[in-house]
Formats: structure tokens, C-alpha cells, sequence
């Protein structure tokens, strides 16, 4: 009985110390007497006490680090300060745990330098307007370089930019110049096209005045003419019909008698009257006096 208690006490504290549960998203990095054994994925696993020791645990997560700024000098020689952001993910947990002493660390120095390198090769506005370039570039070399650490580099990312205190004060100043530069071009293109405008609507309005004042002198014109054809052509109605009652010429130059009185208007002082009128009026006075002896 005694052994049996002293066997159940030997396999609580060798045995279920030894039976472990892997994660999901981690694995276990085992070692057999020193050397590399295998490596545990999500689930159940049980190791030799006192010949397997777990070396290493890695998430296969993405990891993300954010590295203090970096001074780092352009080509025009101005020092700033550039901090970075890596995303990268361990694929081989056998190469991270092997391949270099602590990987982090690597990581962090590996991009400092790298960075160096690239902002050495710019000047300061192509540094400021270049951060997909330098992105790119960086996770292209990192990339490559951790490839033997197990690692991926799956994004690099510039988060500041810092330069000196007078390069940006000289900076704000250049905008503010260039901001109040383009607002005078503003000024003056809206000025400019406020004048053509109002020029047009003045070139606009005289036409259409023009324009108005030759259809009203068309329009007065076309009345006369209209009323002169209408009156000849009254007198000429007249006079056919005239013609057509049979009116002899002594009626004819009664008419035209008449026609005069009209034209004087009771204005004129002396009034001409012809020869073929006078005989007429002879005719009339010749008729009366035949009517009165009958």
C-alpha cells in the first residue's frame, strides 16, 4: 500500500508536470540532451522528464514594434530624428530561436542602419515627400536580411519625422509665404474674371439695346409703309369704283378738288384752283338756272 502511495506521488510530481497543452498561435521549441529535438504545435504533448526541455516559446502572430527615434543625417547634412514601426511574423520558430541572439534587438539595430543609409542618400524636402519610398526600401532589406532569423517583414512604416527646431520654423515660414502667395494669385484671377464678366454683360447689353432699337425702327417703318399701301390703295379703290359708276371727267376734277382742300387743311391762304374747275362751276350755276324756270 505504502508503495503504491509512494508511485502515485512519483507520477504527480514527474509526470504531470511533463504533459503540456500548446496553445493555438504558439509553438514550443523542444530540446533532446541539448539539441534540437522538434517542434511542438497547438495540442497535447507530453516530454521525457530530465532528457526533453522546452527551449523556446514563439507566437506566430504578427508582432508589432515600435523603435525609438533614430538621428540620422540627409545629404545636405541636417540631423533629424526618425522614429520607425515594423510589422514582421515568425515563420520558422527553429531558425528565430537559433539563428541570432536575441532577435528583437536585431531587429531594432538592423533598421536604425538601414534608415541611416537610405535618408543619407536624400536631401531634407525629398525625405519629407519620400516616406513610401523609404518605406518600401526598408522592408525590402530587412526583409531579406531576417530571412535567416525565421522572420518576415511584412511592413515597415516611418511614424515621424523630426528636424531641427529652426529648419521648422524656417518650414512655417516658406508655407505661410506660399500660402499668402496663392492667395493673392486668388485674389487677383477672381478680380480678373469679375472685370471680364462684368465687360461681357456690359458688351451683352448694348447689343441687345442695338438690337432692340433696329427691330423697333423696322418695326415703325414697316407700319408706314403698310399704312401708305393701305391709303393707295383706298384711293385707287376709289377711283375704280368711280370709274365704274361712269363719272366723267367733271366729277373727276371735282374730286381733285377736293382733294386739294384737303391737302391745304384750311391753312393755306391763296389756293390755285385750274381752269377745268372754273368750267365746272360754270356748268353748275347754268343748272340752277334751268331748274328755277321750270
Amino acid at each position: 500500500m505504502q508503495l503504491l502511495i509512494i508511485i502515485l506521488i512519483l507520477i504527480f510530481i514527474i509526470v504531470i508536470p511533463n504533459v503540456k497543452i500548446v496553445p493555438q498561435a504558439k509553438v514550443y521549441v523542444i530540446e533532446r540532451l541539448g539539441s534540437y529535438y522538434k517542434t511542438w504545435h497547438n495540442g497535447l504533448q507530453l516530454k521525457i522528464p530530465f532528457i526533453d526541455r522546452i527551449s523556446n516559446v514563439v507566437t506566430l502572430k504578427e508582432v508589432v514594434k515600435d523603435f525609438a527615434p533614430q538621428p540620422v543625417i540627409t545629404k545636405d547634412n541636417v540631423t533629424m530624428q526618425i522614429d520607425t514601426v515594423v510589422y514582421f511574423q515568425i515563420t520558422d520558430a527553429k531558425l528565430y530561436t537559433y539563428g541570432v541572439e536575441n532577435p528583437i534587438n536585431a531587429i531594432e539595430t538592423l533598421t536604425a542602419t538601414t534608415l541611416r543609409n537610405i535618408i543619407g542618400e536624400l536631401e531634407l524636402d525629398q525625405t519629407l515627400t519620400s516616406r513610401d519610398i523609404i518605406n518600401s526600401k526598408m522592408r525590402a532589406i530587412l526583409d531579406e536580411a531576417t530571412d535567416p532569423w525565421g522572420i518576415k517583414v511584412n511592413r515597415v512604416e516611418v511614424k515621424n519625422i523630426i528636424p531641427p527646431r529652426d529648419i521648422q520654423e524656417a518650414m512655417e515660414k516658406q508655407m505661410r509665404a506660399e500660402r499668402e502667395r496663392r492667395e493673392k494669385i486668388l485674389q487677383a484671377e477672381g478680380e480678373k474674371k469679375s472685370s471680364i464678366l462684368i465687360a461681357e454683360g456690359e458688351k451683352e447689353s448694348a447689343i441687345l439695346r442695338a438690337e432692340a432699337k433696329k427691330e423697333s425702327q423696322i418695326k415703325i417703318a414697316e407700319g408706314e409703309a403698310e399704312a401708305m399701301l393701305k391709303l393707295k390703295s383706298a384711293e385707287a379703290e376709289g377711283i375704280k369704283l368711280l370709274k365704274e359708276a361712269g363719272a366723267d371727267k367733271s366729277v373727276l376734277a371735282l374730286k381733285s378738288y377736293e382733294a386739294l382742300v384737303n391737302v391745304a387743311n384750311g391753312q393755306a391762304t391763296k389756293i390755285i384752283v385750274p381752269a377745268e374747275l372754273q368750267n365746272i362751276a360754270s356748268i353748275g350755276t347754268v343748272i340752277n338756272e334751268m331748274i328755277d324756270k321750270k
